[in-house]
């Protein structure tokens, strides 16, 4: 193996983000899947589970047991793409041997253990790691997960929701109370497991809404807006399931301070985001749609102000499984590993 090329393992590869790792570490120049683990599928070759792998790097990796031993002799750092609790103690076991982490779960977005397991329902077993994990968002946290062991990459919809209020809220544009994020997802934000609200015929031709109120990804959301605001926020976050395999689309809405122009408002996310590879303000007047960012790491995002009802409404839009999981955790990984953020991620929609 070439002495440059980082060995990366992957903790649960049988979900849609562990699929996706396994496509995305494909292309990766510097990274080499040398391990891959499921409980269910262990001793399998990876192109076996996944046919679409053959012929490619990582298709004869033999699936193993999630042993942290065997992990640790294999990797230099791991993703662990596997459900909330299930991660925790993993994580634990892989840092204090040595490996970088990047955990795809939600067990160390949350900074307070209490508000973890009032959301979650849970204990959650390792309190003393969160002090060190770092929310992982590169355009915001770049610096900090450059030195991180354990980083926690972001949830889905607060990746959309997070970049798509950056701007508004760094320039002080808008009221920090009353904000309303009205999101979309495709289908596979609910994961591969067979679920009865998952199957075609149940979501197929239809539209609903789900979690108002009291979805789980709401106090991420709070936490790292209040860090933009600079004090504590509360957001009204309401999720949809559209009949669609990836994307998500959240339109975001929020009272603004004082007048603003439209050209002042589409100057200040232009500005806010001049340096960002990922980032896409379009022009006034176009509005971005999931199609276009599908299989990427792009965010498109318009800025629209309504004088009529003194708002300032953004419409966010991004991959779920490449920009909200697994292609955001690759870009993780590469900071930490000194590597260009962009390395292996500069990738075109799938069209049509």
């Amino acid at each position: 193996m070439p002495q440059e090329m980082i060995r990366v393992g992957l903790v649960g590869v049988t979900g849609y983000t562990g699929m996706e790792l396994a496509r995305l570490l494909t292309g990766h120049p510097n990274m080499k899947l040398t391990a891959a683990t499921s409980r269910t599928e262990a001793g399998k070759r990876l192109g076996d589970l996944y046919p679409f792998l053959n012929g490619l790097p990582g298709a004869d990796v033999i699936l193993i047991e999630p042993e942290p031993e065997l992990i640790a002799k294999k990797c230099d750092l791991a993703f662990l793409a596997v459900p909330h609790t299930a991660a925790t103690e993993m994580a634990a076991a892989l840092v204090e041997r040595g490996l970088k982490v990047v955990d795809l779960s939600a067990d160390f977005r949350l900074k307070s253990a209490e508000t973890y397991e009032q959301w979650y329902k849970v204990e959650h077993k390792r309190p003393d790691l969160l002090p060190e994990a770092v929310y992982g968002l590169p355009e915001l946290y770049a610096s900090d997960i450059a030195k991180a062991r354990l980083v926690a990459n972001p949830g889905c919809y607060p990746t959309s929701i997070i970049l798509g209020m950056t701007a508004a809220l760094a320039d002080g544009l808008i009221e920090t109370h009353g904000i309303v994020a009205d999101s979309k997802s495709g289908v596979s934000g609910a994961g591969r497991s067979a679920k009865l609200g998952s199957l075609y015929c149940e979501v197929a031709d239809s539209f609903k809404a789900y979690g108002i109120g009291t979805h789980r990804h709401t106090p991420e959301i709070e936490q790292e807006l209040s860090r933009l605001a600079h004090g504590p926020m509360t957001i009204s976050f309401n999720p949809h399931l559209v009949p669609m395999n990836r994307g998500i689309l959240s339109t975001i809405y929020a009272q603004l301070k004082a007048p603003l122009s439209q050209a002042d408002a589409q100057r200040v996310y232009e500005e806010t985001w001049a340096d960002s590879p990922w980032v896409r303000v379009l022009p006034s007047g176009q509005l971005p749609e999931t199609r276009n960012v599908r299989g990427t790491m792009f965010c498109d995002m318009s800025v629209i102000v309504d004088p009529r009802t003194n708002r300032l409404i953004v419409v966010s839009v991004i991959d779920n499984v490449c920009r909200g999981a697994s292609g955001q955790a690759i870009a993780n990984a590469n900071i930490m590993c000194g590597l260009p953020v962009t390395t292996g991620l500069m990738l075109c929609a799938m069209m049509p």
